[in-house]
């Protein structure tokens, strides 16, 4: 009897226990649910992203604006679609945010990198974007769109839609997603007009002045000599493509002070563009024309970045406008402009110096450290002195006199942008050239030129003398809508620039 009224007893207090496990597993899921609600508001977005331009500029957009009267809130976005890994990445974009809110101050982000590309993709997932657009093309959708979108799901494994769309949520005035007719046309009216180019006699430092504009540029006179290309074997960060090192002679040369700048591209884009051209084809000079010389079509968008023209190193042309520039300079000149061999380029970068940079240090003195390291490592900015790179550059390129010239005057031969040569790229170069041979250049043939110095985006192996690279043609031209993509100008490399040679003949005297 006893033992039944305790089985009674155990199985009432069981119902209540399952009962109110119930209601509070009821409750938990309720509210976990509000919350979770709540927490994908923009509202709640707002408390953490305080940055004054995140708001402002999503209500400019045509997330926010648009005929269909839809708005795209912060979630849509930023979250993949529910049931396609919306609550992992809520999770992780929840522990990010309130980390950066209890330990970070707003107000130090570069909120203008973390605006690019390489930082949105993180950010932005392609399962929201064709959640919302699921017809990629509608009635609406122009030529060139149904072109660019027919490329976009060809090669879908490796385009993403902000690849285009990068600005669409979240307005920014100065990005342009058309064909830019014009972009560099503003000209200066109120500066000197040369009449004639520099006269050069001796292997000096001379000043070029590049006739019929108002534009100048500084010429360092390289002495010849022999010197060990590549990096020995125990170089630190070396690179498998940087031997083995032979020692070899370079004739005596001039190179640009800096990298070609916007001031000097532009004079030679109003001087060649075909007026009213706006493909590669139409419009393009013929041999009977005064100059013979068909230059670049209006760029697709702003080359600049707009991060600014003038000073600033001219970047985003390809090989082929890079050479057709030398091509013009030599013309207009009189002179004999061209690229670099690589050979040159790394006896001017090295300054004289048999080191890993022209300036005291080893790779690992100026590279990304860790908490112990940073505690009880060996470091040094003498690195911020000389090179423009991924440890200092705000995510853009600068102006020449922010750094330190080198050993032989030139500035930037490290770091700022990847600069052209006119070799073909190979990794076995350097194992085909012989010991004691001068001024030797690369295969006749290949895919790839070789491109050197690293750029703004480099870590600190990339920055190195020695480290050598290559161009991905296919690559940088990937979201180029246009169709043929363009010959002049890249839309996936925003960090190749280039630097010009002038031939020297040491016995003539003439250049």
């Amino acid at each position: 009897m006893m033992l039944k009224k305790l089985i009674v007893y155990l199985r009432k207090k069981l119902l209540l226990i399952l009962f109110l496990g119930f209601v509070l597993g009821l409750t938990v899921t309720i509210y976990s649910h509000k919350a979770l609600e709540y927490t994908s508001t923009n509202e709640s977005c707002e408390m953490c992203h305080v940055h004054p331009h995140v708001f402002d500029s999503w209500k400019l957009s045509t997330h926010y604006d648009n005929p269909s009267g839809f708005r795209a809130g912060c979630v849509d976005c930023h979250l993949p679609p529910k049931g396609q890994g919306y609550l992992k990445e809520k999770i992780v974009a929840a522990a990010r945010d309130v980390y950066g809110l209890v330990f970070k101050d707003s107000a130090d982000y570069n909120w203008e990198q973390k605006s690019t590309f390489e930082y949105a993709q993180h950010h932005v997932f392609k399962e929201s974007c064709l959640h919302c657009h699921q017809n990629l093309f509608p009635l609406t959708l122009s030529k060139e769109g149904q072109d660019a979108h027919l490329y976009y799901s060809q090669n879908e494994e490796e385009l993403r839609c902000i690849n285009c769309h990068l600005h669409v949520g979240h307005h920014d005035p100065n990005a342009m997603h058309a064909s830019n007719v014009e972009f560099g046309t503003k000209t200066d009216e109120n500066l000197e007009v040369f009449t004639g180019p520099a006269q050069v006699n001796a292997h000096e430092d001379f000043t070029e002045t590049i006739p019929n504009t108002t534009v100048s540029f500084n010429m360092k006179a390289i002495q010849g000599g022999s010197f060990k290309i590549g990096s020995p074997e125990d170089e630190q960060m070396r690179g498998s493509d940087e031997g083995p090192q032979k020692e070899i002679k370079v004739s005596p040369f001039f190179m640009a002070e800096v990298e070609v700048t916007w001031d000097e591209y532009l004079a030679f884009y109003s001087a060649t563009a075909a007026e009213g051209r706006s493909t590669d084809t139409e419009g393009a000079r013929t041999e009977a024309d005064v100059d013979a010389i068909s230059g670049p079509t209006p760029p697709y968008g702003q080359p600049d970045q707009n991060w600014g023209l003038g000073d600033r190193p001219a970047i985003t042309m390809s090989y082929h406008a890079a050479e057709t520039y030398c091509k013009w300079l030599s013309q207009v000149t009189g002179k004999t402009y061209r690229l670099p061999t690589e050979a040159e380029w790394e006896y001017a970068a090295r300054g004289g110096t048999d080191t890993p940079f022209f300036f005291e240090g080893q790779p690992k003195d100026f590279g990304k450290q860790g908490f112990f390291g940073k505690l009880f490592g060996k470091g040094s900015d003498l690195i911020n002195q000389y090179v423009v790179y991924e440890g200092n550059s705000k995510g853009k390129t600068e102006e020449p006199d922010i750094v330190e010239a080198n050993p032989y005057g030139l500035k930037n031969m490290l770091g700022n942008v990847l600069e052209y040569c006119s070799d073909w790229y190979a990794e076995d170069t350097f194992e085909k050239i012989q010991d004691g041979a001068v001024d030797p250049k690369g295969p006749s043939t290949g895919e790839e030129r070789v491109v050197r110095g690293g750029s703004f985006r480099s870590p600190v192996s990339d920055v190195r003398s020695a480290a050598r690279d290559f161009t991905r043609t296919e690559e940088w031209l990937r979201t180029d809508p246009q169709m043929p993509k363009s010959i002049w100008w890249l839309s996936d490399c925003n960090y190749i620039g280039f630097r010009v040679i002038c031939e020297f003949d040491e016995n003539t005297g003439e250049k």
